[in-house]
């Protein structure tokens, strides 16, 4: 019957035909059959399932192995001997390999058909020795899927006892050896299919005998924390994370991290392929065991393995959002690694570029679980933009964004960023290393926190960017001087010229830092300038007095004076009233004839109408808010200027200040100016002693501008004393900074052709001014406070221009003298910031644009307003409403600062490309940054008689002074330095990739380096992470 069955199936002849045949041969199974036709059926039935040509041939091959197993099992049994099977998996059959899948699938066949026989059980012994062997063999994972399901059929063929969990840690090597098929998805889904059923054979082993887990787990993290280099585990693993019973988190967390025996490094690899894992699909809590680890290398102070592996794998982590199937576990590892990484922003600005484009595609996927998850993700994205606020370049875009999804309250975003840190200010990290490429695209040099230094980094790049001062520093002769002059203009070089992203200042800062500053504390950065520019104008000084005691010499020191002199703007009085050449700049230092201007006070008694005159130099003017009595209601009032005393007395602004009421619109810069500059009436308490009367009277007294600067320094006085709590706050008004301002100055008629001094001709100019002394003002806090004046609004002012109105037309307040007021141009230089809540904490960073020709002012002969006013949008740009005496051309006005390649973004290291709208709209967007101090450039007056001096100026400003050897060899020693810098970081990581070793990849953050940079790991005045409000960075 055999040879006929045989040679049917191998025949022409039609299906129909053969399929008859076929079940006449099935049927006769039933009747009695010799034991030699049935061993040949048998040996057939195999022949045509195992080797069969086609699915018909196989599939009579199954029909008649069943029929004639059922009824002849006893033969069946003796044809499936031991050595029939050992065969089968140690040999093949014919042609078809011993690892051929469809192998198991006949043994697995096979054995279904003697269920229940004891030659099932005489068959187990075998089949344990050779699963064990297989497994020795790292079979695929469809041989691995065929074999579990046999074993999970038949467990008396599972390996039992000692063997078991050899048979276990062999499975899971297996494991590790499995390649996921590049193909269809079909493919795939079959793969991870194949993957979980082996893991759940895996999981039955375990819980039959409990003792087989822990050297199975053993086995998993010896694979994954596995530094060879030629090995790399699949992250099939995922899916036997599921099957580990979660209340051995705790003492297997445990158990890992405090094991002494376990190195850095492969605590780091296994770390970065569990995090890996989020990757496979519908595996169950991989998340809460990578997360586990994540908090129990913490609780050990494993921090340089945590720093390395979250800047490793945090784009990892984020991309994985995009896949649905993944998604929530990734968003949870996500903001365990960002929240808890405090120390830095680096992680965060990692995946900073690609939030926009996630919030978009989770908005418009239309997935019902996209709403709910968009909401998580933006309140994670909330936190980490409070804790690193002072990046508006970065998160301008995101704000836009997200504007419309709900933000979570202050109160709950300090709770979660308080749960989540895992490093404090005593904390010692290995993250100090720069990032070693070139400078940004800006071609700008950033400047390298040095332990909350941020407040001496914003100020150098302001100074720097005033080109002219800039230029003049870099043209000094000063070889051989270790002078701080020296020491800025080695700086300046090393800002212009160096390869390096980012300079470190550390022998500046040493030089310059005031003896009352404490080290590593966060510091106010006026007080840092004041202290900076009076510095150096008294070291030229006292050079200056030196050198007249001995004939003029080459010496270096000398130079600072000639040299200065040649390579710099004449004097400080207003361009368009220059003086004989000879006569501009003597005896003034650098710093004077660069931001030295001249203040006159004057008081007249109301009385006998004397008047009492007091000319001072100034270097910055110290805008005060005007108190807001008549805005609004009374409420307290603001203190003195940053480091300084502050004064209580008077009305003070309310302690939780956060700007004006929404009726009331915002300030203008030009707004404190004129407060400044308004007069105030000195009576009652504070009456004016006149000598010629003889008595206390009432006076009226006013300051006036005498001369103008080459640069302007306003510092907004934005920190104020509570006396009620006995604390500095700031103050968080908004203030519009217009691009363009002019400065009224004025000058005595007798006096105006020679020195630009002008007489204190007080005039009520302006309605909303703000009280500010200059430095060495007698001024005091309470006198500042009964400046007030009705505070006008922005409309008022349009319709004031509209109607002609001038200052120099109004009523004066101290009668009777002459005055001729003129308007001298200022373009806005740059800014510096301040975000944070009080002046002991926060960061500071700076917006700088570099001062051309484009920026000069073309002015009338004849100035038809004395106060050139300019009178901004809430956009910040000029137009209609400017004073026709400081009109420029259209374009000068567009190109000026509007730019995006025109202004920089200055935040320690970090330099990228902004524009001006991002200055004017910074406060409005992020509430703690406020603008602090700013520096304006004053503009050459183009058609009068100083406009061929002003032209000579502009051309002497158009290039950069040439180095001198001192500082080019300087520049040159460091960039071979930068360079073998670079070499040696490639040839660390080649033989840190060579050892599997995750090395620390910043990316350039602000505040790397070192541990108490302006971060909480040093931040805040002592902060440090304990206090969230006082979180520096």
């Amino acid at each position: 019957m055999d040879k006929i069955l045989e040679a049917l199936v191998s025949s022409s002849h039609p299906l129909p035909i053969k399929r008859a045949i076929v079940k006449k041969v099935v049927e006769a199974a039933e009747k009695e059959v010799t034991q030699e036709q049935c061993q040949a059926l048998y040996q057939l039935s195999t022949r045509l399932i195992l080797q069969g040509e086609d699915a018909f041939q196989r599939q009579v091959g199954q029909q008649v192995q069943e029929a004639y197993a059922r009824f002849h099992r006893d033969e069946f049994a003796r044809f499936l001997s031991k050595e029939f099977v050992l065969g089968l998996l140690q040999q093949g059959y014919g042609t078809l390999d011993r690892r051929d899948p469809a192998i198991l699938d006949f043994l697995h066949g096979s054995l279904r058909l003697l269920l229940s026989c004891p030659a099932v059980l005489e068959l187990a012994p075998l089949l344990q020795t050779e699963v064990l062997r297989m497994v020795c063999e790292r079979p695929e994972a469809t041989l691995c899927a065929k074999l579990a399901t046999l074993l999970n059929d038949f467990s008396q063929c599972m390996p039992r006892d000692k063997t078991a969990a050899l048979f276990c840690q062999q499975l899971v090597r297996t494991f590790a050896h499995f390649q996921c098929p590049a193909g269809q998805e079909a493919e795939l889904r079959l793969y991870v299919t194949q993957v979980n059923s082996v893991a759940t054979l895996l999981q039955g082993i375990w819980k039959a005998e409990p003792a087989t887990l822990l050297p199975s787990l053993q086995e998993v993290f010896a694979i994954i924390s596995s530094t060879d280099p030629s090995f790399d585990p699949s992250i099939a693993l995922a899916s036997l994370v599921q099957h580990i019973p979660l209340q051995m988190i705790t003492v297997l967390i445990k158990s890992l991290t405090t094991d002494q025996n376990v190195k850095d490094a492969s605590m780091t690899q296994a770390l970065s392929r569990m995090i890996d894992w989020l990757s496979w699909p519908l595996a169950n809590h991989v998340d809460t065991w990578v997360i586990a680890l994540l908090k129990g290398l913490a609780a050990v102070q494993k921090f340089t393995i945590l720093i390395d592996v979250t800047l490793l794998k945090i784009e990892l982590v984020f991309n994985r959002l995009w896949y649905p199937i993944v998604r929530q576990g990734a968003l949870s590892v996500l903001s365990h690694m960002l929240l808890s990484f405090q120390h830095s922003p680096e992680a965060f600005h990692l995946v900073v570029p690609h939030v926009v484009s996630l919030v978009q595609s989770l908005q418009n996927d239309g997935l019902p679980t996209s709403k709910a998850f968009v909401l998580q993700f933006t309140e994670l994205i909330h936190c980490m933009m409070y804790q690193y606020s002072g990046f508006p370049d970065l998160y301008d875009s995101i704000l836009e964004a997200i504007k419309e999804l709900p933000k979570p309250s202050e109160e709950k975003i300090k709770f979660v960023l308080n749960q989540s840190a895992w490093t404090s200010q005593s904390n010692s990290f290995a993250s100090g290393l720069m990032r070693l490429t070139g400078k940004s695209e800006t071609g700008k040099t950033g400047l390298v926190n040095l332990g909350n230094t941020c407040y001496m980094n914003s100020i150098i790049q302001t100074l720097f960017m005033a080109t002219d001062f800039r230029r003049s520093v870099l043209s000094l002769h000063l070889n051989g001087s270790n002078t701080l002059m020296k020491k800025l203009q080695l700086l300046f070089a090393f800002l212009a010229h160096t390869q390096r992203a980012a300079y470190a200042p550390r022998n500046f800062l040493e030089a310059s830092r005031p003896p009352w500053f404490t080290v590593g504390s966060q510091q106010d950065c006026s007080e840092y300038l004041r202290f900076l520019l009076d510095r150096l104008h008294e070291e030229e000084k006292t050079l200056r007095a030196l050198q007249t005691t001995k004939p003029k010499t080459d010496s270096s020191d000398a130079d600072i004076i000639d040299e200065g002199a040649a390579h710099s703007v004449p004097n400080s009085l207003p361009s368009s009233h220059p003086e004989p050449e000879d006569a501009k700049g003597e005896g003034q230092t650098l710093v004077e004839r660069m931001f030295g201007g001249r203040l006159s006070t004057g008081i007249r008694c109301l009385q006998c109408h004397s008047l009492s005159e007091k000319e001072e130099p100034f270097t910055d003017l110290s805008l005060a808010f005007c108190p807001p009595a008549l805005q609004s209601t009374v409420g307290p009032c603001q203190g003195s200027v940053n480091g300084g005393s502050e004064n209580s007395e008077g009305p003070v602004k309310e302690p939780q200040s956060v700007g004006r009421p929404t009726s009331e619109p915002a300030l203008s810069l030009t707004d404190l100016v004129e407060y400044f500059l308004a007069p105030e009436i000195l009576e009652e308490e504070n009456c004016y002693f006149c000598e010629r009367c003889g008595s206390l009277q009432r006076a009226e007294r006013a300051m006036r501008v005498v001369a103008a600067p080459e640069y302007l320094i306003l510092t907004l006085l934005r920190f104020s004393y509570d006396a009620t709590c006995h604390v500095r706050r700031k103050i968080l008004d908004n203030v519009r900074i217009p691009r363009r301002m002019c400065l009224p100055v004025h000058q005595h008629h007798a006096s105006a052709s020679n020195t630009g001094a002008a007489t204190v001709a007080l005039s009520s100019s302006s309605s909303s001014s703000s009280p500010l002394a200059p430095m060495d003002s007698p001024e005091s806090g309470e006198n500042l406070a009964k400046k007030l004046k009705p505070s006008r609004r922005e409309e008022e002012e349009e319709e004031e221009q509209e109607k002609g109105l001038t200052d120099s037309g109004r009523e004066g307040g101290l009668r009777g003298e002459r005055s001729d007021m003129h308007s001298v141009p200022y373009v806005l230089s740059s800014v510096v910031m301040h975000s944070g809540m009080s002046s002991e904490s926060g960061h500071y960073y700076s917006y700088g644009r570099n001062v051309s020709g484009t920026d000069r002012c073309a002015v009338a002969s004849t100035l038809a307003n004395p106060c050139c006013r300019t009178s901004e949008t809430d956009a910040g740009l000029s137009n209609s409403s400017q004073s026709e005496s400081c009109a420029a051309p259209r374009e000068v006005l567009e190109s000026a600062g509007q730019n995006s390649r025109d202004w920089f973004l200055f935040n320690d290291s970090r330099v990228t490309f902004t524009n001006f709208q991002s200055v004017q709209n910074i406060t409005s967007r992020f509430p703690k940054d406020t603008a602090y101090v700013l520096i304006y450039r004053k503009q050459d007056v183009i058609g009068q008689s100083g406009g061929a001096q002003g032209s000579m100026n502009g051309s002497r400003l158009n290039a950069e002074p040439p180095l001198h050897k001192d500082l080019m060899d300087a520049i040159t020693k460091d960039n071979k330095l930068f360079l073998q810098e670079q070499e040696l970081n490639a040839r660390t990581r080649a033989l840190q990739a060579a050892s599997a070793s995750c090395s620390f990849r910043p990316n350039g953050s602000d505040d790397n380096e070192p541990p108490g940079s302006c971060g909480p790991s040093g931040g805040g005045g002592g902060g440090g992470f304990n206090t969230v409000s006082r979180l520096v960075f």
